[in-house]
């Protein structure tokens, strides 16, 4: 089978388990939304809270993402489907962008829904000569955190102690795409700067996207067999 195809059947299987089984619907997104709300509570100012709501809806998703990855390798952990996905000789490659494209498109969806309570709660205001540079950004460090969760999530799928493994292997890697996204966030909803201070950012996130996306096509299959 064509690579394309196999990935995007592994992404409508990941997204079927995850209708059935509503986990980000019934645990991620109220998770997200008390994170949130908590962290208006822990900053107590308006003004530092309008700041800093660019950083603090890319920390809500990265906590977020790191549920779904857990979960989503935890279900393949628990009936054998990605032994059984390499005993057939699948494509590892197309393994990996299927669950990425899986958890990318939950990721967008969670990130839309976090921007929108961070306008009700944080009084964000949304620019219309920022939204390019605020829809690129979105794509870009989705696809970032997307394919990092993939590639380390299959890496410590296999391990003791996966659920606190996970995010010491994951934050460190992140960093640089939590960073690049807040400031062009921040840039094109007009908080620090203006949308033409936020496009050298964005490049910095896109360049990162691009490279998880081909080191996890590469390294995805060594690591699962490990």
């Amino acid at each position: 089978m064509r690579r394309r195809t196999v990935a995007w059947a592994v992404a409508v299987k990941d997204l079927r388990v995850e209708r059935r089984a509503r986990v980000a619907t019934l645990q991620v997104l109220p998770f997200a939304a008390i994170v949130m709300v908590l962290f208006a509570f822990a900053l107590d100012s308006t003004a530092v809270v309008e700041r800093v709501a660019p950083g603090l809806v890319w920390l809500a998703t990265l906590f977020s993402m790191l549920v779904l990855v857990q979960r989503q390798f935890a279900v393949e952990a628990a009936d054998g489907a990605l032994d059984a996905l390499r005993v057939a000789g699948v494509d590892p490659a197309a393994v990996f962008w299927g669950k990425a494209i899986a958890l990318a498109l939950q990721l967008a969806v969670l990130e839309v829904l976090l921007l929108g309570a961070a306008v009700v709660l944080y009084r964000t205001e949304l620019r219309l000569d920022g939204v390019v540079l605020l829809v690129t950004t979105w794509v870009a460090a989705t696809v970032a955190l997307a394919t990092v969760g993939t590639l380390y999530g299959g890496l410590a799928a296999g391990t003791t102690g996966r659920e606190t493994l996970l995010p010491l292997l994951v934050f460190p890697v992140v960093a640089p795409v939590l960073i690049g996204a807040t400031r062009a966030v921040e840039a094109a909803l007009g908080t620090v700067g203006t949308p033409g201070d936020g496009w050298p950012w964005f490049g910095l996130v896109a360049v990162f996207a691009v490279a998880f996306g081909a080191g996890g096509t590469l390294a995805f299959g060594p690591l699962i067999d490990s």
